[in-house]
């Protein structure tokens, strides 16, 4: 087994083990491999292992590592540049980042001229210092424009922990990310990485997106597309 397999396993265990501390059902939370910056043959070794969702940030990055890989839902967890919906579109089966209407009508657009229903979440931003996300106090608004666009499934709600090491605050953010999808509705609350899963599980995420703690240290060179 390589390392890539065997922490794919060990993190397994780790988030039913939490789950069942949480009084949750193991193996209810759908893990994202954020695969930013990782060689198609780590990707593929975790997907073999029994990965079955991989995010990427970027869209170039996206096209390079997703031709050599084996099937496996595809997540787009970027900054959705309206000039790149209709490739985020094509490419993609999930986009978790959509925070302001134009991305989603672009999106909307784009998936209805590739002839497919794009699941979509909704971005908040709980964190002072996260550049994009819509505000909770927006996201109902927000909410309803993407459920009027007909090539969109609002699924639910993704947002980013903030960065400290104070696990309260952490757990406070992931509780408003929470009350605002009890709001908003859908199946899918997408928050938790790396370094704040645990306090995800307890405010009840369905979808952890994990990159460095299942691939290990990402490569220094990104390249942005």
């Amino acid at each position: 087994m390589t390392e890539v397999e065997e922490r794919y396993q060990r993190l397994r265990r780790a988030i039913d083990d939490e789950l069942l501390r949480c009084g949750r059902r193991p193996a209810g939370v759908t893990l994202v491999g954020i695969a930013k910056g990782q060689a198609p043959e780590t990707i593929a070794r975790a997907i073999g292992a029994g990965l079955a969702d991989v995010g990427e940030n970027y869209l170039q990055e996206a096209r390079a590592a997703f031709a050599s890989l084996p099937p496996v839902r595809k997540h787009f967890v970027g900054h959705v540049q309206t000039n790149k919906a209709k490739a985020i579109a094509g490419l993609f089966d999930v986009v978790q980042s959509v925070d302001r209407p134009e991305a989603g009508v672009a999106l909307g657009k784009a998936a209805r001229e590739t002839g497919k229903e794009l699941p979509v979440l909704l971005q908040l931003n709980v964190s002072p210092v996260e550049r994009f996300g819509c505000p909770p106090a927006d996201a109902q608004r927000l909410a309803e424009t993407l459920r009027e666009q007909p090539g969109l499934r609002l699924d639910g709600v993704m947002a980013i922990g903030p960065v400290t090491s104070d696990r309260d605050v952490i757990l406070r953010a992931f509780e408003l990310a929470a009350k605002t999808f009890d709001r908003i509705g859908g199946s899918t609350l997408s928050i938790g990485m790396s370094g704040d899963w645990r306090e995800a599980l307890q405010a009840g995420s369905t979808m952890l997106r994990i990159g460095e703690a299942l691939f290990g240290p990402r490569p220094a060179k990104e390249v942005r597309g």
